[in-house]
């Protein structure tokens, strides 16, 4: 009852925060931009959802690191008792949300999952919203705790939801968005990689892989996929100095990739009309174990077709691609026992 009370709180908080930010953009924009007016709109809807949050989603708590920690979880919409369902776990960007809100913010970012609302993902699925501290996952130098501690959060995380749920253990698959699709990338560079069955960055932030000098992935190939828009303006494509350091160009990750994962060769699909670049790469003697969507025209969001509170905060319009088909049906290719 007390967490469930704590969980109440938090989204009550977070929800008046946001509210009272739309208002004072409301009131100071003398002239409403396309990118202002729906970063504004987006922050009364997600306000509203806030509001409702304790009543329609599950808020874990677990003690990692002598710190507690917490993530939200949404169970398969259509459950049955003694069957065994995949997990993604999805990392939430940089926020200022706080209050153990953000992950649960991410869920009604992206529509992987809808409380009470089953979306084309949710019906077979666990999806797993953790919280960063303090709104961020470790690796930027605007990080409030130490890539160690992170990595032992989520390898606690794994063993806690094994231990609650009907969790497939092959089949645990991590994604996130900006600084969460960053430490997707850390994870994929660490021993807690190997707990995966396959990783897919959104926009991602690689400020731990920079150099190419840090990382050991728990094997190889490790099936990674990786979306990210060629308009970028916080995490740019050809890379440079970050808000939280060094970022590498997309393509030398890649790159660095490339060599772990063993890839002998590759090749790419343009779209009809040019502005969308996918590539895969034989690795291990499968073709697609690594995989690269580019879209020209986007920025930094996580792109659909449809346009979702992620895109409407970025003042990005609908997009030719819907990344939650792409990282799903990428996902629903690999298990460890692949």
């Amino acid at each position: 009852i007390a967490q469930a009370i704590d969980a109440a709180i938090a989204c009550f908080k977070s929800a008046v925060g946001l509210a009272a930010s739309g208002l004072i953009e409301l009131l100071e924009s003398e002239v409403f931009s396309r990118r202002a007016t729906a970063r504004m709109l987006s922050k009364f809807v997600l306000a509203a959802w806030l509001l409702v949050a304790p009543a329609l989603a599950d808020l874990q708590t677990i003690t990692s690191s002598n710190r507690s920690r917490s993530y939200w979880v949404h169970a398969p919409d259509d459950f049955q008792d003694g069957k065994t369902y995949p997990a993604v776990i999805v990392f939430h960007a940089s926020s200022k949300l706080g209050f153990n809100i953000d992950g649960f913010a991410m869920e009604a970012d992206v529509r992987l999952s809808l409380p009470l609302v089953p979306t084309a993902y949710s019906p077979d699925r666990y999806f797993i919203y953790p919280n960063g501290v303090g709104g961020v996952w470790a690796g930027p130098s605007y990080g409030n705790v130490s890539v160690a501690e992170d990595l032992q959060f989520v390898s606690d995380l794994i063993s806690d939801i094994k231990s609650k749920y009907g969790i497939d253990t092959k089949r645990i698959y991590a994604t996130g968005l900006s600084n969460g699709a960053g430490f997707v990338g850390t994870i994929a560079c660490s021993d807690v990689g190997g707990q995966f069955a396959a990783l897919a960055p959104v926009a991602g932030s690689f400020y731990t892989d920079a150099n190419d000098t840090d990382c050991t992935p728990a094997r190889s190939p490790l099936p990674i996929l990786e979306i990210h828009g060629g308009s970028d303006k916080t995490v740019f494509y050809d890379g440079g100095q970050g808000e939280g350091g060094l970022l590498p160009a997309i393509p030398t990750w890649l790159g660095y990739w490339q060599q772990r994962n063993g890839c002998t060769s590759n090749s790419t699909v343009d779209s009809d009309s040019g502005d969308v670049h996918h590539t895969t790469w034989v690795c291990g003697g499968k073709n697609g174990t690594l995989q690269h969507w580019k879209v020209d025209e986007n920025g930094h969001d996580w792109p659909s077709k449809t346009i979702n509170f992620d895109m409407m905060a970025a003042g990005m319009g609908p997009q030719p691609i819907e990344a939650n088909d792409i990282v799903t049906d990428f996902f629903d290719q690999f298990s460890l026992s692949d």
